[in-house]
This record gives structure tokens, C-alpha cells and sequence, in this order.
């Protein structure tokens, strides 16, 4: 059978590739078969050459390829497995709903594929399908070996000038500092800090004493890879970059987050952000710039600050946008219940759920007399059914 793992970035899709090299490599290259064929694993990103691609393709189609990872590449059409059995998406909420199913869809003929998502920052729609049993979860509630709580701050305007003379601190102590801007040039319609433009002025300005260096997702992959080993490898002092930085960045390091303009930016993005921090013995620090009027962006942004738990986060987005569809696309708003209200009513959710699906071993087709008023209630609602839809 086949496995495919695909991840937001393409940076991302190269460290998952190189782990999955070495963890399974030597079991699976091995042998006469595998020396025939060639390395089991392969690697589908926008940067893969129009050669290699050819080739990765082929190899899918003919099953000699056993695992493929990558980006959202893995879901263009071209893109054929013969025995999917696996998806993994990492960073699940970094898809779109449709992005999601596209790769359960590459599965051919009958098979349906086992399906992994993995989030560290659940959002509103995973947290509702969870309470409906859409999804079997597995919860790791504890940090990661080696990492620590990260302190976050709201900062306003005002004081800005003390927020710069704190991370030069940090950077005189021989730590890093992350700067994030919400785009990568200026716009006249959206008046954000350009992380081109930014770079420019730090360098210039507040932090003309140390290196800083810039990042962001236009740049070509080689320049990318570049500034992120840069940054890495302590050349680089600070790292000014958009949310290309949100996934696949490990800097012990790095003890400062800055994000500019932060109300600009959802929970779980803020989140994600903030742990590119807190990864090595030093405290660490997130700093949220925001002079937003908002008071939904307040709210969202306090949040932040005053929980580290992504599940409880989770629940704060829930009560502040809503879950979004169930049987749908839309991912935020809020649902057309009629009693229900998320997630305070989870546990009778939760009864629900076994309701149902006791109901549904019973009488999968809804056809007893008992359930007909049901069956009737949800054609009415979504449509015929069929046996599948209802089983589903």
C-alpha cells in the first residue's frame, strides 16, 4: 500500500522528508527489490524539477513508490497514487476544508484511506467535528521535551521604544529575536509593516548594531533555505519574515517573537507563531504589537496572551467567531443550532453522538417506522439520502 504526508511549507515537507529518511529508510531501502527499484520515499514540492516530477509520477502510478511527502502539490490533478492507504496532513489548520478531502480523494476505486490530521492549534471547526465524532482524537497536552512556556505581552504603540530596548537585551545576551510582518510589500489598501520594507529600517535603525536578515514566501526556495540556515547557525541575529515562519522552524535560540500588527493575524496563527520560541533552556518571549480599536481584536489578542493551552484556545475562537458548517465548507460564523451552544453543551453532544451511532447499527438506512420522521427531517433539510451519505 501507499502513504502520502503533506505539509503546509515547502521547508516544512524537507525536514519531514529527511525524518522519515532516516527513520524508516534502511528498513525499506534494503534489500534486492528496493535496489531495483529505487528509494521508496519521494519528495513533491513547487520547487521539485519537471524531471524529477515525471519521474515521482511515474513511480506513483506504478506503486513502486511507497510514500510520498510534500506540499499542496500533492492534490494537483497530475498527481495519481494506485493503492493509497494513508493520508497525513501535518498542520492541518494551515488546509482548506476542500485542500483536506482532495487528498482522501486520491485514493482509487473502493479504497478509503486512514486519514491523520495533526494541529498543535486546534481551530473551531476540528473542535466541533471533534464533539460530533466526526474525528477520533488523540490529545498530547504537555510540552515537548526541552521546551518552555513562552511569556506573551499585548504592546501598544506607545511603547515601543522600551519593547526595542528590552529585545536588544536579549540579543546582547547572545540570543535571537523572530520579527514578523503581515505582508511582504507595502499596500496602499492595507497599510502593514512589509517585512522588506521593515528589514530595511531595523537594520538602519533600532537594531543597526546587529545582523538582521529577511524572509518571506516570495523569495526562491534556495534564498529561503539560505536565510533560515543563516538564522540558524547564529549568522543572523534577527530574522525579519511573514508567516512563512509559522511551520517547520527550529531555533533554541530564539528567545524573542515579535509580531507587527498582530489583530491582522487569528488565534491560532498567533499561536503557531509564538512557538517558533520557547525551543531551548532560555525564557522566552512574544511580543504583540496591536494598536487595533477593535474590540473583538482586543479580546482575541488578550487571549493570547493569557493562555498557552491551544485547546483552550481553541474554545475561546469557538465563543468569539463560531465553529462554522458542520455538513460544509465554511469554516468560521456561527451554526444554525437550535438548543446547542459550543462548547458549553459538549458533554450532551457527547451523549448524542453515542445516540447516533447505536441508532445508525440498528437502522442504517433509516427505513424502521420509528425513524421515519428523522429520515424525513434530514431529506428535507439536506436532500435525498443514500446509504452511504447516512452511514458516512
Amino acid at each position: 500500500m501507499q502513504a502520502a504526508l503533506m505539509a503546509p511549507t515547502e521547508t516544512l515537507a524537507d525536514q519531514h522528508f529527511a525524518t522519515l529518511e532516516r527513520l524508516i529508510g534502511d528498513e525499506l531501502f534494503a534489500g534486492e527489490e528496493a535496489t531495483r527499484l529505487g528509494p521508496p520515499i519521494g519528495l513533491l514540492t513547487g520547487s521539485t524539477s519537471a524531471r524529477e516530477r515525471r519521474d515521482l509520477l511515474e513511480r506513483l502510478q506504478s506503486a513502486e513508490l511507497r510514500l510520498l511527502v510534500g506540499t499542496h502539490a500533492l492534490i494537483q490533478d497530475v498527481v495519481a497514487f494506485d493503492r493509497l492507504a494513508l493520508a497525513v496532513v501535518d498542520e492541518q489548520h494551515r488546509f482548506g476544508v476542500r485542500q483536506r478531502t482532495a487528498l482522501d480523494l486520491k485514493a482509487r476505486g473502493s479504497l478509503v484511506p486512514h486519514v491523520l490530521h495533526m494541529t498543535a492549534t486546534p481551530i473551531p471547526r476540528t473542535l466541533s467535528l471533534t464533539l460530533y465524532g466526526d474525528l477520533h482524537t488523540t490529545a498530547l497536552r504537555e510540552l515537548p521535551a526541552g521546551r518552555r512556556p513562552v511569556k506573551t505581552w499585548v504592546v501598544a504603540e506607545a511603547k515601543r521604544a522600551g519593547a526595542y530596548e528590552f529585545i536588544r537585551d536579549q540579543l546582547r545576551s547572545g540570543r535571537q529575536c523572530f520579527v514578523v510582518c503581515p505582508l511582504v510589500e507595502e499596500s496602499e489598501q492595507l497599510q502593514a509593516r512589509a517585512a522588506t520594507r521593515e528589514g530595511e529600517r531595523l537594520a538602519e535603525g533600532e537594531f543597526h548594531d546587529f545582523r538582521v536578515g529577511v524572509m518571506h514566501g516570495q523569495m526562491r526556495p534556495r534564498e529561503k533555505r539560505e536565510a533560515m540556515a543563516r538564522f540558524a547557525a547564529g549568522e543572523t541575529d534577527v530574522l525579519v519574515a511573514t508567516s512563512v515562519i509559522e511551520v517547520g522552524v527550529d531555533v533554541p535560540n530564539a528567545t524573542v517573537m515579535v509580531i507587527e500588527e498582530a489583530d491582522r493575524y487569528g488565534i491560532s496563527q498567533l499561536h503557531q507563531l509564538r512557538g517558533r520560541v520557547g525551543r531551548g533552556e532560555h525564557e522566552s518571549y512574544c511580543l504583540l504589537f496591536s494598536d487595533s480599536r477593535s474590540e473583538l481584536a482586543r479580546r482575541r489578542l488578550e487571549a493570547v496572551a493569557a493562555e498557552s493551552d491551544g485547546f483552550r484556545l481553541a474554545e475561546v475562537d469557538l465563543n468569539l467567531r463560531g465553529e462554522g458548517e458542520l455538513l460544509g465548507t465554511r469554516q468560521s460564523g456561527l451554526a444554525d443550532f437550535k438548543v446547542a451552544r459550543l462548547p458549553e453543551d459538549s458533554e450532551l453532544l457527547e451523549r448524542a453522538r453515542k445516540a447516533t451511532i447505536q441508532l445508525l447499527r440498528d437502522d442504517p438506512d433509516l427505513t424502521s417506522p420509528e425513524n421515519g420522521v428523522l429520515r424525513s427531517a434530514l431529506e428535507g433539510r439536506f436532500g435525498a439520502l443514500e446509504r452511504e451519505r447516512i452511514a458516512a
